[in-house]
C-alpha cells in the first residue's frame, strides 16, 4: 500500500496571507449560500496561480511565435524557423500555471534529432488569451492545435498537460507515441486538495466537480487512469521523480500500471518544473520518441 501523501494543492493556495484572507470569504460564502460558494470556488480553482504574467518566459531564437483563433479567443504557439517542413511533428504541452517555454530545451532536443517541435501556450497560460481555463479546455486546445499542425508523431506532456494528452489519445486524437513528464493526478483528487487547503466545506469538492461537468459537459471520471487504461494503446513513456512535491510519484506509478504500453523512468534529484530540462529525461524522452 502506497504511504498518504501530502496535500500539494496547500503549495499553491495556502502559503500566503492572500490566501489565507481568500479561504476565509470562501468558507463565509459558502457558508451563508452555498451555490454562490460553489461558483466562487470554482472561479478560484479555474484560475491558473500564480498568474501567467509571472511565469512568461523570453522567446529564444530560433523560435517563433504566431497566435490562432480558439473558442472565442485565441492561443500562442511557437515553432523554430530555422526547421524545413516535412519532418514529424512532435506536439510539446506544459501543466497548470505554466507555460510554452519551459519545454523548449526539450525542443531544442526533437529538432536535433530531426523532429519538427510544436509548443504551445495553453488559454490563460504563457502569451495566450483568458485568465481561466479547465482540463477539458486543455483537451480541446490540442485537438485545436493538432488540427493545423498534423499529424502528430508524437505528443510529449508535462503534469496537468499529461492528462489532456491522454484524454485526447483516448479520444481518437491520431498520435503515434506519448511521453508523460511528472503526470498529475485526476482531477477529482486535486478537488479535494484544493478544498482542503482552504478548509471548505466537505461538501464543496463533489458540488465542484458536478459545476465543472456541467460547464464543461465532460465527465471527470474521463480524466482517471482506469479510463485512460481501457482506450490508450499507444507506446507511453511515463518520466517521474520520486520526490516530486506537487504531482505525487504515485500519480506516474498509477498511469503506468493502468496503460497497456507504457513504461515507468524514474528520475531522481528533479523538482517537478526541473524535470523539464534535466539532461537525462531529455535523452530518454527523445530517444522514446525515435524509437
Amino acid at each position: 500500500m502506497s504511504a498518504p501523501v501530502a496535500n500539494p494543492a496547500a503549495t499553491f493556495y495556502a502559503s500566503s496571507r492572500t490566501a489565507l484572507l481568500l479561504g476565509a470569504g470562501l468558507r463565509a460564502i459558502d457558508r451563508v449560500a452555498p451555490a454562490w460558494g460553489t461558483r466562487a470556488a470554482f472561479r478560484l480553482f479555474c484560475t491558473p496561480l500564480p498568474w501567467k504574467l509571472a511565469r512568461r518566459k523570453p522567446v529564444p531564437a530560433p523560435w517563433k511565435k504566431s497566435g490562432w483563433p480558439f473558442e472565442g479567443s485565441a492561443i500562442a504557439v511557437y515553432r523554430r524557423a530555422d526547421v524545413a517542413p516535412g519532418r514529424p511533428v512532435v506536439l510539446l504541452v506544459h501543466g497548470w500555471a505554466g507555460s510554452a517555454m519551459q519545454l523548449h530545451p526539450i525542443g531544442d532536443a526533437l529538432a536535433a534529432a530531426g523532429f519538427d517541435p510544436v509548443l504551445v501556450d495553453f488559454p490563460a497560460h504563457g502569451r495566450s488569451r483568458g485568465w481561466r481555463t479547465t482540463v477539458p479546455q486543455f483537451s480541446r486546445a490540442i485537438y485545436a492545435v493538432a488540427s493545423r499542425v498534423g499529424p502528430l508523431h508524437a505528443i510529449v506532456a508535462h503534469s496537468l498537460g499529461s492528462l489532456a494528452a491522454l484524454h485526447t489519445a483516448a479520444s481518437g486524437l491520431a498520435v503515434e507515441r506519448l511521453v508523460l513528464i511528472a503526470p498529475a493526478s485526476p482531477p477529482t483528487v486535486f478537488l479535494g486538495w484544493f478544498a482542503g487547503s482552504f478548509r471548505l466545506s466537505a461538501s464543496l469538492p463533489e458540488r465542484m466537480r458536478a459545476h465543472i461537468e456541467r460547464v464543461e459537459g465532460v465527465p471527470l471520471a474521463e480524466f482517471e487512469p482506469d479510463w485512460f487504461g481501457a482506450r490508450v494503446t499507444q507506446p507511453t513513456l511515463v518520466v517521474h521523480d520520486e520526490q516530486d512535491r506537487v504531482a505525487p510519484f504515485v500519480a506516474g506509478q498509477r498511469l503506468a500500471s493502468a496503460l497497456t504500453a507504457a513504461r515507468l523512468h524514474v528520475a531522481r534529484g528533479s523538482t517537478h518544473r526541473r524535470i523539464m530540462s534535466d539532461a537525462d529525461v531529455t535523452a530518454e524522452v527523445v530517444g522514446h520518441c525515435a524509437a
